[in-house]
């Protein structure tokens, strides 16, 4: 018998996402705010127009198809002797379903996976922040009407879904009363772009003592914030080398300089790096942040360069910053990634289990993760698979 019919424990997934339909937007998107969102059919498919342009970044913004659960696994493994593209991976498109969409479906999904608690998050929000970052009212309507969406189709306080309230850091009071709002819906995690907070006057650290009032707020109530890999911005970058490049980044669309480039790495390691040296963690000491998609081919890297710094200049911490790292940051490695050396890194009590569903990249069924863990303990297992992520939603701090 296989670890995974074997475990005598209820599993908590870290990442679970819902395809949202366009009412997930605009149910209860002011009308003042509609013109730089919009839904517009073009040469006969729907397509989305952001800020007044038209966007590719999902090719089929009203997920009516999509590619199948778990179909680009053998890409994300490097298991691609004939070469294959990402899209000829994906195969045939397969009509949405109730569970891509539906709290009440997406339960019935989680009981016949064997799926006990799962934090669920958004797909398409992803584009909101980077193309709208010079008119943060919309971005911070959109975001409402996300989140009060949600709260009617999943509910934020059921105790086995665990929505990710989303919210836009560019005007902190504004932060604040969604964080308020979340809140009192039950919420027990929120979603932050890991990126600089974009605004009006220009880009900083979300560690700034200026957002102190957000994470005063996290760190009484003990909820967490997710850093799950968005479109951060980067892909200025990729645009440097390239002489303006692919223009509008597409997550979906692969190209060898731009994967080298490490489009998910830098921008978290950026995060955490900021959130550390900016001194969040030495202001509030309950806060926990939970890395999701992003992998983990980043984390031993940051964790040299800080252990290096730290040692060129131990006056500018109040802590050695690799310690500060392991006591608040929780990280979720992907399946391709070697798990024993997370352990490794950042010990057994904070590595989590996300299985990506539905997504083409992630696993058709959440816990074949367990044949990518035979090589840990049982105990250790038990930890990324269940008490870990459990832990952090009941709000348990060590």
């Amino acid at each position: 018998m296989s670890a995974t019919t074997m475990a005598d424990y209820p599993i908590y997934d870290a990442d679970h996402h819902y395809y949202e339909p366009p009412e997930a937007f605009l149910r209860y998107l002011p009308k003042r705010f509609k013109a730089d969102f919009q839904y517009a059919e073009i040469n006969g498919r729907t397509k989305l127009i952001v800020g007044g342009v038209l966007s590719d970044y999902i090719p089929n913004p009203t997920f009516n198809v999509v590619a199948g659960p778990g179909s680009q696994e053998k890409w994300y493994r490097a298991d691609n002797p004939q070469g294959l593209t990402l899209r000829e991976f994906a195969g045939e498109p397969v009509p949405s379903q109730p569970a891509f969409h539906s709290g009440r479906a997406h339960l019935a999904l989680m009981d016949r996976e064997g799926i006990h608690g799962a934090i669920v998050l958004p797909t398409m929000a992803s584009i909101i922040e980077e193309r709208l970052g010079d008119k943060p009212e919309t971005v911070q309507a959109l975001m409402h009407a996300l989140n009060l969406w949600v709260a009617d189709e999943y509910g934020f306080g059921n105790g086995r879904q665990f929505p990710a309230g989303a919210i836009n850091l560019s005007d902190v009071d504004v932060a604040c009363k969604e964080l308020d709002f979340l809140l009192e819906a039950g919420a027990r995690c929120v979603l932050i772009r890991p990126a600089p907070v974009a605004g009006l006057r220009g880009s900083r650290s979300h560690g700034f003592k200026e957002f102190d009032p957000f994470w005063a707020r996290i760190n009484e109530s003990k909820t967490f914030v997710i850093h799950h890999v968005s479109d951060s911005g980067y892909n200025r970058i990729y645009q440097w080398w390239t002489a303006g490049g692919q223009g509008e980044f597409r997550p979906f669309e692969k190209d060898p300089f731009g994967e080298i480039l490490d489009w998910m790495g830098r921008p978290i390691s950026d995060s955490l790096a900021a959130l550390i040296c900016h001194g969040v963690f030495d202001r509030f000491p309950d806060v926990r942040v939970a890395v999701l998609e992003n992998g983990s081919s980043w984390l031993e890297p940051l964790l040299k360069r800080m252990e290096t710094t730290y040692k060129k200049m131990p006056k500018n911490f109040t802590r050695d910053p690799v310690e500060t790292f392991r006591k608040h940051v929780f990280l979720a490695p992907f399946y391709e990634d070697p798990v024993d050396k997370v352990i490794e890194l950042l010990g057994p009590n904070r590595v989590l289990f996300g299985s990506d569903w539905p997504h083409p990249e992630g696993l058709a069924h959440p816990r074949d993760f367990f044949k990518d863990i035979e090589d840990i303990s049982p105990e250790h297992q038990k930890m990324v698979m269940s008490s870990n992520l459990k832990g952090l939603l009941e709000g348990v701090r060590d």
